[in-house]
């Protein structure tokens, strides 16, 4: 599992360079990326689930999870607004916060 660490660790490594090029809709997709298997991470670490698709992903954080459903349910559309339109830096900063709370919650529950 620690592998997982490492993927969003690189994910979140990554937004943060793409955030000092202003490449917003890149770092909007690595910060949710990131936010997406640190969320696996601990569904797994706490149920013993890995999600297989983003529906799955929800379904469980809804259930066991219910305050991260509620904020990464919520970020997922502007991470499908980074497909089609040119985000800012203001979206991309606020899905990088949650990304390093997240990040930082997962390392407390170690």
């Amino acid at each position: 599992m620690e592998e997982l660490l490492q993927n969003a660790d690189e994910f979140l490594e990554s937004g943060k360079e793409d955030m000092k090029k202003h490449r917003f809709n890149a770092a909007v997709s690595d910060f949710f990326k990131a936010i997406v298997i640190l969320s696996d991470y601990l569904l797994y670490t706490e149920i013993k689930i890995m999600p297989k698709n983003h529906n799955e992903r929800f379904a469980l954080l809804k259930t066991h999870f219910p305050e991260i459903y509620s904020r990464v349910s919520s970020l997922f559309s502007t991470y499908t607004d980074s497909y089609n339109l040119r985000l800012g830096e203001a979206k991309a900063k606020i899905l990088q916060e949650y990304a390093d709370g997240l990040r930082k919650h997962v390392i407390n529950k170690k």
